[in-house]
């Protein structure tokens, strides 16, 4: 490890009861200063448990447009902070939750170099029928696995993705996996991302009528002779309420989706009223006479209608998104005012995110949340400002491959709950050998290997040479991090050059030559990156 890098990757933990599981990547700037919350350097914001660094030392710009950049977006882009700069943040986050309203056809020419990631369920059968695919085949799920990271990057519709990411969580189906082979690519396109801005309840409903979902939850598999209770508890526990339910609402929830089922021959949602079980049921305060099979799939649907308005289903959302946006541990004051937004918006959710974006709460939170593997190498190529590569996709299955070694392939997690999206399930030092690793390499050029870089990267990246290495580290910090470093951090990373911050730049200097890139990812592996 560098001098830099022992002097800048000083870290602290978020502790105390009001945060437990929580941590967060704090830049000390000095080895003589304790990193501690007790720190005088520290103050407590919003309240307890989201412990965040004063300004002096520089952890990250208190600009509240970046803020909001680092929060809604997959990392700031030299274009995304122009843009803001030039729209104010009223009209960037109008815009964002318009996302019809963007212009998005350069990402989606890069999509389109993987035909098969958006393919009905209809489309890849028929392909199977014309031995285009082998049946079972798994290409289309990883070609849709391929475009996330493509879509993390070069997106103009940067919250329209991050909240695609944030439901394909709440609303997980592993992929791949064997059995959604020829629905997971249509699940993405006609639940996810239909719905990623539209109300809760339709997203909801679309997912418990779609044969990804049935079949990874079991629901396809429930009959009248032997219900599956594997959806119905899911569908509660992890999708709406939370654990407030008791045995006998799983069984009744169990009774009431039968019938809910996948076509055989064709793969497509069917209802099967003969398989459907009959008889009143009561969950969690809605009741039902279910008196017939031909209206079990209106009884099951005025189910999910309850649960998406429940108020246990409103505050775990609510909560989820302030997890994803605010803090580890959210404000309580903050959830419950969103918690009546949702509620008196009926489950809609840009109304939500418009609340939560433009409340004190999340303006006060800077620093109290910490990237993911995925969300740092998106930010990554995003704040170096490379492009996409001129043709092929070779480049999109190395980012996946990226994320995946980090422990983030995007799409994959197994079980049902979703991604983690606390600092404390992404705390690990191999993790962080894996990101740093990839800073360098992606910096550097070397992997992927055909990113568009600037012809000449140090203009490229700062403008004009500097006169002294004081001067070329102020600047790069300022591009990549947004702060200028103290003066400590500026000699640590001048003496890994064995020159000073006064030390003069020659024409030909390795600084400002192939070692540069070298630079650039050291102030990548800083704290102040990891943090968004």
């Amino acid at each position: 490890m560098t001098v830099f890098e022992q002097t800048l990757n000083r870290r602290t933990a978020i502790g105390g009861a009001a945060a437990a599981g929580a941590a967060a990547v704090l830049a000390t700037g000095s080895p003589a200063l304790a990193a501690s919350p007790a720190d005088p350097r520290f103050r407590t914001a919003v309240e307890p448990g989201i412990v965040i660094e004063e300004a002096t030392g520089g952890l990250l710009p208190a600009d509240p447009l970046l803020h909001l950049l680092r929060r809604a977006t997959f990392g700031p882009s030299p274009a995304a902070i122009a843009q803001i700069r030039t729209l104010g943040a009223s009209a960037w986050l109008d815009r964002q939750l318009n996302p019809g309203s963007i212009d998005d056809s350069a990402a989606d020419a890069l999509i389109a170099r993987l035909p098969l990631c958006g393919l009905s369920i209809g489309e890849i059968r028929a392909r199977v029928a014309a031995g285009q695919l082998k049946q079972f085949d798994w290409s289309p799920m990883w070609q849709l696995s391929f475009a996330a990271p493509v879509r993390a990057i070069w997106s103009e519709r940067q919250l329209f993705e991050v909240m695609c990411d944030f439901w394909s969580n709440h609303l997980n189906v592993t992929c791949p996996s064997g059995d959604v082979w020829d629905s997971r690519t249509d699940y993405d396109r006609t639940v996810i991302r239909k719905y990623a801005l539209g109300t809760f309840a339709e997203m909801l409903k679309a997912s418990a009528r779609h044969p990804a979902m049935l079949t990874y939850l079991d629901n396809r598999y429930s009959t009248r002779l032997a219900p599956n209770e594997n959806y119905g508890r899911e569908l509660m526990e992890l999708h709406t309420v939370g654990l407030e339910y008791a045995e006998p609402d799983v069984k009744d929830a169990a009774r009431l989706l039968t019938g809910l089922t996948v076509d055989n021959t064709t793969g497509q949602y069917r209802y099967d009223a003969a398989n459907h079980v009959t008889g009143a049921v009561r969950i969690l305060g809605f009741t039902h006479a279910n008196a017939t099979t031909t209206g079990g799939e209106a009884a099951a649907m005025a189910f999910l209608d309850h649960l998406a308005m429940h108020p246990s289903t409103a505050r775990r959302i609510v909560t989820k998104l302030c997890v994803r946006f605010v803090a580890d541990v959210p404000p309580t004051g903050l959830i419950t005012k969103l918690v009546k937004v949702y509620l008196d918006n009926r489950s809609a959710i840009v109304p939500v995110l418009r609340a939560l974006f433009t409340s004190q709460e999340f303006a006060s939170s800077v620093g109290a949340k910490t990237r993911t593997p995925l969300e740092d190498l998106a930010a990554t190529v995003r704040i170096l400002g490379y492009g996409p590569p001129p043709s092929g996709t070779k480049t999109y299955e190395s980012l996946y491959w990226m994320a995946r070694n980090a422990g983030h392939a995007p799409l994959l997690w197994g079980p049902p709950n979703g991604y983690p999206d606390v600092a404390a399930a992404w705390a690990s030092p191999s993790g962080l050998l894996v990101r740093w690793n990839f800073h360098l390499s992606i910096a550097a050029g070397n992997w992927p290997a055909d990113l568009v870089r600037p012809a000449d990267l140090l203009t490229g990246m700062i403008g004009a040479r500097p006169a002294t290495y004081g001067a070329l580290i102020d600047a790069t910090a300022r591009r990549l991090l947004g702060v200028t470093l103290g003066g400590e951090q500026t000699a640590a990373l001048a003496s890994f050059y064995g020159k000073t911050p006064a030390s003069p730049l020659k024409y030909n200097d390795p600084a400002v030559g192939w070692m540069y890139p070298y630079l650039m990812a050291m102030l990548l592996n800083a704290p102040n990156f990891a943090l968004r």
